[in-house]
C-alpha cells in the first residue's frame, strides 16, 4: 500500500510545471506539494505565492517534508541541496545527470549511510523507463551492449537537417524556440548530456562507476554540407549514438559519437525529439526502446513515476553494482571513423593521400582507437573537423560513394 508523500519542490521551469500538470491531473496519484523553491520570486506564478519561496532552508529544515524533489539548472546548487537532503534522511528525485554522472560512487554511500533512496528516472532518456528496466528486467542478464539516442534536442535537430534540408543553425534556432535547447545548447548539441546519461546507464546496465572525463564526447555542432550531400546521394543519415559495449569478459568500452547509419538501422526513423534506446542481451538479443526525451511533460512524467516509487519505499538495488565481478574501462578499443572539413583543417592531422576531396569539402575514413580520439579531441573541435563513427551496415555505401570522387579525380586528370 502506497503512503502520503510530503514534498519539497526545488525549481518550477519546464520541467517542474510540467510535473505539476502532470499530477494534478493524475487519477490515480496523489502527493502534497508543501513548498516549492525558487530563483527568481519576482516572477508571476501561476500558483498561490505563499507556496512559493526563495530560502532553500524553508524545504531541508522541514522536519515534514520527507521528499525532495529537484529539478533547477544550476548543478552546483543541486549538488548541495541532494547530498544535504540525503544527509537529513530525506528521499530525493532528481533529474541532474551531470550530478549523478560526477558524483555516483559518493551518492551510492549516502544512500546506504543514511538509509534512503535517491530515485532518477527522468535524468536519462525521458519517457522511456529504461533505468528500471535495467534494474528489473535485466538484473540477472548479462548485457552486451546499450546505445541509441539519449538526447532529444540534438536528435531534433539532425531530423530537420536531413530530412527539411535546413541548416545546422536554423534546426537549432527551432529546437530552441520550441524548448527542447537552451539557448547556450553545448551539453545537447556537443555530446556532454548523453555522456552524462551514459555514465549513469553504466551503473545500472554493467555495474561500473565511470569516470566521465574518460569517456569520449563529440556532437553535431560541425555538421556540414558535405554530410546533407551524402545523405542525398546515398540515404545514409546521422544519429548521435551513445555506445557502451562490452568487450570481452573483464572489459567495458564507452564512448559519444555521431554515427553514419543507413535505412535498414532501427534508429533510422526515430526522429525529432524522440529518444531510443538499444539493450542487447546474451539470451534476449536486441530490444528497442522509443520514447519522447524532451519537453517537460515526458519528463515530468518520468518525475511523476519516481515519486510514485517512492510512495512504496522503492530503491535501486544496485545488483550488478554489488556483484564480485568488475568490468575494466578500455578505450584502446579501435573502430571505423569518418571525418569532414575543409582540406587544410584535416590536413593538420592527417596525411594528404588520406584525404579525399568531395564537392563541398574533404573526408578521411580511417580506423582510430578511443583514446587517439581523447588525445587529439582539443585540435579536432579547434579545426572544426566533424566526427563519427561508422555504423558496419553503412561501410560499404559510404566507401562507394568516396570512391566516386577518387575516380572522378583520376578520370580529369
Amino acid at each position: 500500500m502506497s503512503k502520503q508523500l510530503t514534498i519539497g519542490l526545488f525549481g518550477f521551469g519546464c520541467v517542474g510545471q510540467g510535473l505539476y500538470d502532470v499530477l494534478t491531473n493524475s487519477v490515480q496519484f496523489k502527493a502534497d506539494f508543501k513548498k516549492i523553491c525558487i530563483k527568481h520570486p519576482e516572477k508571476k506564478r501561476t500558483l498561490p505565492g505563499d507556496l512559493f519561496t526563495a530560502n532553500k532552508w524553508e524545504l531541508l529544515n522541514d522536519e515534514e517534508i520527507d521528499t525532495i524533489v529537484e529539478l533547477i539548472d544550476d548543478s552546483n546548487e543541486a549538488y548541495e541541496i541532494i547530498v544535504t537532503a540525503l544527509r537529513r534522511k530525506k528521499n530525493v528525485v532528481t533529474a541532474n545527470k551531470k550530478v549523478l554522472a560526477e558524483h555516483l560512487e559518493e551518492l551510492l554511500l549516502l544512500q546506504k549511510e543514511n538509509n534512503v533512496s535517491l530515485i532518477y528516472e527522468a535524468a536519462v532518456c525521458g519517457g522511456i523507463p529504461i533505468i528500471r528496466t535495467l534494474e528489473e528486467y535485466y538484473d540477472n542478464e548479462s548485457l552486451q551492449s546499450v546505445s541509441g539516442i539519449f538526447n532529444g534536442s540534438s536528435n531534433f535537430i539532425l531530423s530537420k537537417i536531413f530530412r527539411e534540408n535546413l541548416s545546422y543553425d536554423d534546426a537549432l534556432k527551432q529546437a530552441q524556440e520550441l524548448g527542447f535547447a537552451e539557448t547556450d545548447p553545448t551539453l545537447d548539441v556537443e555530446g556532454f548530456d548523453p555522456k552524462f546519461k551514459l555514465t549513469i546507464l553504466a551503473l545500472h546496465a554493467f555495474g561500473v562507476v565511470l569516470n566521465p572525463e574518460q569517456v569520449f564526447n563529440s556532437g553535431i555542432n560541425h555538421i556540414s554540407d558535405t554530410e546533407k550531400k551524402l545523405y542525398k546521394d546515398t540515404g545514409i543519415a546521422i544519429k548521435l549514438n551513445p555506445v557502451l559495449k562490452k568487450v570481452n569478459d573483464t572489459e567495458l568500452t564507452a564512448f559519444v559519437l555521431p554515427q553514419l547509419i543507413d535505412p535498414s538501422h532501427k534508429l533510422y526513423e526515430v526522429n525529432n525529439e524522440y529518444n531510443a534506446v538499444i539493450v542487447e542481451g546474451v539470451f534476449s538479443n536486441e530490444q528497442l526502446f522509443i520514447g519522447k526525451g524532451a519537453g517537460g511533460h515526458p519528463t515530468g512524467s518520468a518525475v511523476l513515476s519516481d515519486i510514485s516509487a517512492l510512495s512504496y519505499d522503492y530503491k535501486y538495488s544496485y545488483k550488478k553494482y554489488s556483484s564480485s565481478t568488475q568490468l575494466r574501462h578500455n578505450n584502446q578499443i579501435e573502430i571505423p571513423l569518418y571525418f569532414s572539413g575543409d582540406t587544410e583543417s584535416l590536413a593538420d592531422i592527417f596525411e594528404e593521400k588520406q584525404i579525399t576531396e568531395t564537392e563541398t569539402g574533404g573526408i578521411v575514413l580511417a580506423k582510430k582507437t578511443i583514446d587517439w580520439l581523447i588525445v587529439l579531441k582539443d585540435r579536432l573541435s579547434k579545426n572544426k573537423l566533424f566526427v563519427a563513427q561508422i555504423h558496419e551496415d553503412a561501410s560499404s555505401g559510404i566507401k562507394k560513394w568516396k570512391k566516386q570522387f577518387e575516380n572522378a579525380v583520376i578520370t580529369a586528370s
